[in-house]
Parts: structure tokens; sequence; C-alpha cells
């Protein structure tokens, strides 16, 4: 393939998590990936040396939102983005076919690391999350936690009214942002009733200032060191400052 569909919101939601070396190595075995239309080969050493970044970085990426296969590692999106592509024309549309008969039945990760003799043992199950969800895709809406405040359904219906509903993986995201907050002790309903007043899309710490937490305290007037009263027009003697009246009285 030449070139690719890239949804730039999607994919943000998505890969919020990943460090910048793996950030990058996601860009480039997308791009290897396309670019082959085959599977990311199982030896993964000439390949880091190739992408010029870290095996560790390709790892993490390939457990997150790849699968593995006896063909190599797959991802579903780029699959289906391939097939499309080769059936634009007759010959590709033959080449689409025999591209899903080969990976079309995918052994258990168990079974295959056993094969390879646990040479990727290390990576996490590579069946959790294994792409992020684009706009052409169904969204399947996670189930709120049950620790959720009332406000959370406000804020969802606030997204949609401003034409920015949430997408799937954007409310796992906000929803592990929230608990987080929550374990720290933040008032989570009182961020998320914030984000609706302003109008904010995203949600944000409260911070303490003008309106919230302890009330400003204005600086005192300055006043006459014999009387007391508030000072208009004064003198300044050794006591300190005088009012007209008391200098007057003096």
């Amino acid at each position: 393939m030449h070139y690719f569909p890239f949804h730039i919101g999607d994919y943000r939601a998505a890969t919020a998590h990943l460090s910048n070396e793996e950030d990058l190595a996601y860009h480039r075995l997308l791009h290897v990936y396309y670019d082959t239309e085959l599977p990311i080969p199982l030896d993964l050493e000439p390949l880091a040396r190739r992408l010029r970044v870290p095996r560790a970085a390709i790892e993490t990426v390939l457990a997150d939102f790849f699968i593995l296969t006896e063909a190599g590692w797959t991802n579903s999106r780029a699959d289906t983005e391939i097939a499309k592509y080769q059936s634009f024309s007759v010959s590709g549309k033959k080449g689409a076919e025999t591209r899903w008969s080969k990976i079309k039945d995918r052994e258990p990760i168990g079974s295959l690391l056993a094969a390879n003799g646990g040479a990727i043992g290390s990576l996490p199950n590579p069946n959790s999350n294994q792409e992020p969800v684009t706009k052409n895709q169904e969204p399947i809406n996670p189930k709120p936690a049950d620790w959720l405040p009332a406000s959370w359904q406000i804020y969802l219906e606030h997204r949609k009214e401003s034409l920015k509903p949430l997408t799937a993986t954007a409310q796992t995201a906000a929803i592990e942002k929230l608990s987080r907050w929550k374990t720290e002790g933040k008032d989570i309903a009182a961020i998320i009733t914030q984000s609706v007043e302003n109008g904010w899309s995203g949600l944000f710490e409260v911070k303490q200032g003008v309106g919230q937490g302890k009330p400003s305290v204005a600086p005192p007037k300055p006043s006459c060191c014999v009387c007391g009263g508030v000072l208009k027009g004064f003198v300044e003697t050794q006591s300190g400052k005088m009012c007209s009246a008391c200098w007057d009285k003096r």
C-alpha cells in the first residue's frame, strides 16, 4: 500500500499512555505493516535495528495493539484496510483472499508461546486492547464504574450537546483518569461539574483560587496612627501616618 487512513483524534486517545519511544515504534510498525502487507515477523531483534527503536518499545506496542499468530503479529484494523485496498483491482482481490485465508485461524497465545520456546514469554497478553477504535468501526461503550458520581452522565450529555461525543476509547481514558484522581483523594464530582459549568470538553483538577477554596482576604487599608481612622490624606510623622484632623489637633 502507498497510503493508509489515519484518524488523528482516535489515535491520540488510544495511545496517550505510550512513551515517546513506544509511540515512535507504533508509527513505524504500522508503516512496515502497510508497506509489506504482511504480519510483523516474530524475530524482533532485526526489526528493532531496522526501525531504529528499542526492542522493549516494540514488544510493548505489539502486546497492546497486535495479535500473535503463527504467521507473525497481525493488526485487525490494518488487515481490513489492506483488504479494501487490494479489492480495488482484479489482481488485488485474489491477493486479499489469499491473505485472509492465511490468518483467519488464529491460535491461542499460550500455545504459540510454548511453540516458540517462551521466547516472547515476557510479553503481556496481546489480546487486550489490540487496536484503537476508529470512526469507521462500531463503538462498544464501556460499562460505567459503580463509583462514578451522577454528574458523569451529565458530562456525557454535555459532550454530545457540544458536538464532541466521547468515543468508547476516550470514555475509558477519562474513567481511568478519574479513578487515579479518586485514589489521590480528589473530589471527582467537583472536577466533572467544573467542566460542565465552564463548557470544557476535557477534565481538569480543581485549582484553588478566586471563588474556590478559601476566600481571598483584601489587604488592610492604611489607618491613622493616632485615631485609627482610614486615611484619605495624611502627614508622615515619626510615629507613622497621621490624618489631617489629628495633625490639626496636635
